[in-house]
C-alpha cells in the first residue's frame, strides 16, 4: 500500500509505519549518546508518541532501563493502517530487544481497572517491580465503568469567553478563535479525564500489589506557559486540571511514605515542560501559532530543544540528579528557555505584529507542520513516500 497522510484538522488519521521506525530511531540515537544515571524498571503509562513516548525511549537507551509502556491504539489490518502510537511502540521494543534490554507493551484503556491488573500481572511475569512510575495519559475522554459513564474534557476558558487568534493548518492562514466560556459541569468532566484521579489510583494499586520498589518516584507531567496561552490554558479548563495534579501529587507522595517505601529516595513530582507540536498540543485553539512563533525565536536564539531533550534534562537533573529548577510548589521545570524574559518578550511582540503576509517571516510555521506530520510517521526526507509499504509489520 502506497501511504499519504490523511489530516483532519489537528488530528492525522493514519500513519506510515516506516516512517513511525524513523521518528523512534530519531530519539533512539540521541538517547544512546546520552548515559544517564536512572532507573533499571520502569512503567510508562500513556507512550503512544511526545513526551510519554520520549520518556520510555530515554529510559531506556540513556539510562538501560528495562520499560513496560501502556498505550490505547488502533492496530493494523491489511487495509488500514494502525494508528502512529501503534507502530512508535513495536520499533522501540524491537530496537531495545536488540540492545538486550525488556521492552514489554500493553494495549490496553490506562483509565480501566482491569487494565491496572494487567500490568501487575506482566511486571510480576517479567520485571518483578519498578523503580518509576511516569503518568502521560493525554485523553480526551475517560469511561467509568463503575458509573457506567463517559466523561469528555472541553477546551474551554472559565468565567469569560475568549477571543483570540490562531492559524488555520489545513490553509496556513491567521484566523479569528472565539469560545464560550466553560460550565461548571464541563469544568468537572475534564477534571476527571486530564486531572490526577487515575494517576493516584495506579499508584495506589501497584503499591497494594507489591510491584513498587523500595525508593520507587512517580512522576506526571504538565505545562504552564505564559500570558498568551494563559486565558485558554492556564486559566481555563485544562488548568484545573493540571491543579488538580497538583493536588494528586501531595497525596501520592504521602502513599510512598508509607510503610518506609520511600526510604528517603521514593517520591512524586510533577514535571512542567515547554510547549512542543504534540497530538494533544495541537487540538487546543492559540496553541498552533504560539509555538510556531516560539519555535522561531528559540531557534534563532539556539535553545530550542524537542521531546527527547526535554525528558533527558528532567531525568537526569531533576529525578536523579540535583540541579533541575523547581518552583514554589515544588514542581521539576525545564521550560526555563521558553519563559526566558527575552524569548516571550520577542515571541508577544511577534504575536501583536503576526498577519498572513508574514506569518512564515515571523514564525516557523512550516517547522510545526513537518513535526506534526513527523508524530505520524511522515515529512521524513529519507523516507520514501511512493514505495508500497505493508500497513501489518513483519515478524
Amino acid at each position: 500500500m502506497i501511504i499519504k497522510p490523511k489530516v483532519k484538522g489537528f488530528i492525522c488519521v493514519n500513519a506510515h509505519p516506516s516512517g513511525c521506525r524513523e521518528y523512534v530511531l530519531e530519539q533512539v540515537n540521541y538517547a544512546k549518546i546520552e548515559s544517564l544515571a536512572g532507573p533499571k524498571r520502569a512503567l510508562i503509562i500513556g507512550c503512544s508518541s511526545g513526551y510519554g513516548l520520549a520518556s520510555r525511549i530515554s529510559l531506556g537507551f540513556s539510562s538501560g532501563a528495562d520499560t513496560i509502556g501502556v498505550y490505547f491504539d488502533r492496530e493494523p489490518t491489511e487495509r488500514k493502517t494502525a494508528s502512529a502510537g501503534w507502530y512508535n511502540n513495536q520499533h522501540m521494543e524491537r530496537l531495545a530487544k536488540e540492545q538486550g534490554l525488556e521492552a514489554h507493551s500493553l494495549n490496553l484503556d490506562a483509565f480501566q481497572e482491569e487494565t491496572k491488573q494487567a500490568v501487575i500481572e506482566k511486571i510480576r511475569a517479567t520485571i518483578k517491580e519498578v523503580d518509576l512510575v511516569i503518568y502521560s495519559v493525554a485523553s480526551p475522554r475517560r469511561y467509568v465503568a463503575g458509573e457506567d459513564k463517559w466523561y469528555n474534557s472541553v477546551l474551554k476558558p472559565i468565567g469569560n469567553d475568549f477571543e483570540g487568534i490562531s492559524i488555520d493548518t489545513d490553509k496556513g492562514e491567521i484566523k479569528a478563535v472565539k469560545l464560550e466560556m466553560a460550565q461548571q459541569n464541563e469544568i468537572d468532566a475534564t477534571v476527571k479525564v486530564m486531572g490526577g484521579e487515575d494517576w493516584t489510583r495506579w499508584i495506589e494499586v501497584l503499591k497494594e500489589a507489591g510491584v513498587l520498589a523500595n525508593e520507587c518516584k512517580t512522576i506526571a507531567y504538565t505545562y504552564i506557559g505564559d500570558t498568551i496561552t494563559w486565558p485558554i490554558y492556564g486559566d481555563a479548563t485544562i488548568g484545573h486540571a493540571k491543579k488538580d495534579l497538583d493536588k494528586a501529587a501531595k497525596k501520592i507522595d504521602a502513599l510512598l511514605m508509607q510503610d518506609d517505601l520511600r526510604n528517603d529516595g521514593g517520591r512524586a513530582y510533577i514535571g512542567v515542560l515547554k510547549a512542543l507540536v504534540t497530538q494533544s498540543s495541537a487540538a487546543i485553539p492559540v496553541m498552533p501559532l504560539y509555538i510556531s512563533l516560539l519555535y522561531k525565536v528559540m531557534k534563532e536564539k539556539g535553545v530550542h530543544e524537542g521531546c527527547i531533550e526535554q525528558i533527558s534534562r528532567i531525568i537526569s537533573t531533576g529525578l536523579y540528579g540535583d540541579s533541575c529548577q523547581k518552583d514554589n510548589a515544588g514542581r521539576l521545570r525545564v521550560d526555563e528557555h521558553e519563559l526566558a524574559e527575552d524569548i516571550q518578550s520577542e515571541v508577544k511582540r511577534r504575536w501583536n505584529d503576526i498577519s498572513n503576509e508574514n506569518l512564515r517571516q515571523l514564525s516557523d510555521f512550516d517547522g510545526y507542520k513537518n513535526d506534526f506530520l513527523n508524530l505520524f510517521g511522515f515529512g521524513f526526507q529519507n523516507i520514501d513516500y511512493e514505495a508500497d509499504v505493508d500497513t501489518v509489520l513483519s515478524e
